[in-house]
């Protein structure tokens, strides 16, 4: 008996018995997540959620469908594919919008909204727009006449109108008559209205510039001028041609744009202009309305980054007034835990003046009442709000930095520091609830679990599931599920005695007696965190099953750990971040299974910069690196982003030269391969041209390869592909098969 079950189990675990994890499926070859849903909606009634979810034979392709909660039905509402049979055409706003919302890689639908009364879709595809009747005999999408491309179409809350952008203006459709009605006229040329500026889309989290009034009555809008902004003749090199781009981009110390937030009636007429102060160089980073309709409030922010107020302004008359004034000696993140209370008189507020993310209840005099929570534990955000019974649920990882679970806390302060857990199960929980908190959606992974969803009530008690996607012969996954390896999760400490979670998965097949190179892979930068435990890191199996020790470590200026854990890097970037993942080196170097002459590293933007860094500072510990896209020069990018760490580049001077790879390039002794798309309008291409020429005027050899077309991520057909069969190939010959084992 014993010896049959030893049997059994050496059938399970034997890596030969699995099937070889291909660069090719991971990016090429289908989801292997399985039918994991994407933007899930619970429709306004309660009876229904929507999702995108991904074609069988296409990860890429997103088609639109629906669950119904009372008979646990799922079916296709929007074959996108039917829509677009020829692919999509897309206007070179569209291009740089979903550019910045990281869905340039995606087709098909990609957002959605919800009509008030839960009968209505609206969706945009193609450049056009659709409109989907539920309630209709023979439910269809029907194409609303905009008369041309759209952007940030919007169903009105009162559901009386439909509102989108073109060309550069803010326009309506009245749903009763059919007719399209132009509210602004002067947007072109430099000027924009309804629309959210480069900074607010790529640093501040803000894709909109215009919020409907909650009875349909106003919209406020943003109108923002870049004339300013210095123009950036950038060069887009395509596989058959060439084009010089003329983009105003705010870089680090440049003038940003010129803004104004003004209200208008969907009726039209002239807009009403709000007084954001004699300061003109400031952010507008939020605008909200009340639930009152007469009153709407923004938050404001100077240059600097170091005040944010929260404006309340009565929509009637203009007047306005302060309700909260946050400061900080270093910056402050902006988040959007703000909610007004149905009561009218109160509104809980988000902040890190404890050093904490933590939630405030206060009366809408700009009072205080007392903290929500507190405590040495870090919120993510707020998720929502049970009035009746006086519960605010929350999303942290309290008991666990690498995991995201949901937790409840009284309104009225008394269990501020002692939250009720109540999502179950180890990993990431990213809860949705329905707008009266009556239930919860729970979209669930971690290492071994692919995505999952389901519906919850409060209390964490399964109802249903809406996709449970489990791990059998019928997943996309199974035929790799004996090669699934599971990671290790530890701690080190900083050189200030901070806490540093690290990731680690061993060699498939892992012989604690042999030593084995690392393929060591980082973000390393602000408001990211690389160290969880989620399911999807397939590189990284595909890394550990060709032999390689893979090691991640979240550093200091990382994301959800406290302002301590964060300000290290204030005014200078690459110190403390290379100093952290240093220490998780010489971690590595002291196991007995490590090669420590073969230890390489990999990052990606933010990561790709550290790379060189790392190369640059630590060449004597490494054996090569492959950096993509790295920032190399801060002064190259943009203002919001960049002044948040290092201030101005004319107040900080050498703050930013020794935050620059190209200050320490003497001690790039160790391979590097450089990657870059050569139409990256985040990352300009510039960034990597200044790195290179630097290198050849000291005669340091490199690799380099270049992405014709590509923007950012590396996102036309191939690409990604052809890149990490790169990285890898990089490892095998230079960090694998270096000298001196």
């Amino acid at each position: 008996m014993r010896a049959l079950l030893f049997a059994v189990l050496m059938t399970a675990t034997l890596p030969t018995m699995a099937e070889k994890l291909t660069i090719e499926r991971i990016f090429d070859g289908g989801s292997l997540a399985g039918p994991a849903p994407r933007e899930l909606r619970i429709s306004p009634d309660g009876t229904r959620v929507s999702f995108l979810r991904a074609k069988p034979d296409d990860q890429f392709q997103l088609d639109l469908w629906e669950y119904h909660l009372k008979d646990n039905s799922t079916r296709l509402l929007v074959d996108s594919k039917k829509l677009e049979p020829r692919g999509e055409a897309l206007s070179d706003a569209e291009k740089a919008r979903r550019e910045r919302a990281r869905t340039a890689g995606f087709r098909g639908i990609l957002s959605y909204q919800w009509s008030p009364d839960g009968k209505q879709l609206l969706f945009p595809i193609g450049g056009k727009l659709y409109l989907y009747d539920l309630a209709a005999e023979k439910p269809a999408p029907r194409v609303l006449d905009t008369g041309g491309d759209v952007l940030d179409p919007k169903i009105s809350p009162k559901g009386h109108y439909v509102s989108y952008l073109r060309d550069q203006n803010l326009w309506v459709i009245d749903l009763s008559s059919g007719n399209a009605r132009q509210l602004t006229h002067d947007g072109g040329g430099t000027v924009h209205n309804g629309e959210a500026e480069f900074v607010a889309q790529e640093e501040m989290d803000r894709s909109q510039g215009y919020w409907w009034a909650p009875d349909d009555s106003a919209i406020a809008f943003e109108r923002y001028d870049e004339a300013k902004v210095p123009v950036t003749k950038r060069t887009e090199v395509y596989a058959d041609r060439t084009e010089v781009i003329d983009q105003r981009y705010p870089a680090a110390g440049d003038p940003n744009v010129a803004i104004k937030l003004g209200l208008i009636a969907p009726s039209g007429g002239q807009a009403r202009w709000i007084d954001l102060g004699k300061d003109a160089d400031i952010y507008l980073n939020r605008v909200k309305w009340l639930p009152d309709a007469k009153h709407l409030s923004y938050q404001w922010m100077p240059r600097n980054q170091q005040q944010l107020e929260l404006k309340l302004v009565d929509a009637k008359t203009l007047a306005q007034r302060t309700l909260v004034t946050e400061t900080s000696h270093t910056w402050i993140n902006l988040n959007d835990d703000l909610t007004f209370l149905k009561d009218g008189k109160s509104f809980l507020w988000g902040s890190e003046r404890s050093g904490y993310h933590h939630l405030y209840l206060y009366g809408l005099d700009g009072k205080l009442k007392h903290a929500v929570s507190a405590g040495e534990w870090q919120l993510d955000g707020l998720l929502a709000l049970d009035e009746h019974s006086g519960t605010v649920y929350v999303s942290s990882n309290r008991d666990f930095a690498p995991d995201r679970q949901v937790y409840a806390l009284k309104l009225d302060g008394s269990t501020a520091n002692a939250p009720v857990r109540v999502s179950q199960g180890r990993g990431s929980h990213m809860a949705s609830f329905a707008s009266d908190a009556g239930f919860y959606l729970d979209n669930y992974s971690n290492t071994e679990t692919p995505p999952q969803v389901s519906v919850h009530k409060p209390d964490g008690s399964f109802v249903s599931w809406i996709e449970q996607n489990p791990l059998n012969e019928k997943h996309p996954f199974w035929a790799y599920r004996d090669s699934l390896i599971k990671p290790e999760f530890g701690t080190l400490k900083s050189a200030d005695g901070q806490t540093l979670y690290y990731r680690v998965y061993k060699p498939l097949g892992f012989d604690p007696n042999k030593k084995y190179p690392v393929f060591n892979t980082f973000y390393g930068g602000p408001h990211a965190q690389l160290v969880t435990d989620t399911w999807g890191d397939y590189f990284n199996q595909y890394m550990a099953a060709q032999g390689f020790v893979v090691f991640t470590l979240d550093n200091r200026g990382m994301a959800r750990r406290g302002r301590q854990f964060e300000d290290a890097i204030y005014q200078q970037l690459g110190a403390v971040e290379v100093e952290d993942q240093l220490a998780g080196i010489h971690w590595l170097k002291s196991q007995p299974w490590v090669d420590g002459k073969r230890i390489g590293v990999f990052g990606w933007s933010y990561g790709g910069y550290m790379t060189t860094m790392m190369l640059s500072k630590a060449s004597d510990e490494l054996a090569g690196g492959v950096a993509v896209a790295p920032v190399t020069d801060w002064r190259l990018y943009d203002t919001f982003y960049t002044e948040r760490y290092l201030g101005r580049p004319q107040d900080n001077e050498a703050g930013y030269t020794r935050s620059s790879p190209l200050a320490w390039l003497d001690g790039l002794t160790a391979k590097l391969y450089l990657v870059h798309g050569m139409a990256d309008d985040n990352v300009l291409f510039l960034n990597s041209t200044k790195l290179m020429a630097e290198l050849q005027k000291r005669g340091t050899q490199f690799q380099f390869m270049a992405y014709p077309g590509a923007k950012h991520g590396l996102n036309l057909p191939g690409q990604r592909t052809h890149v990490y069969h790169l990285i890898a190939d990089f490892f095998e010959q230079q960090v694998k098969g270096a000298p001196g084992q």
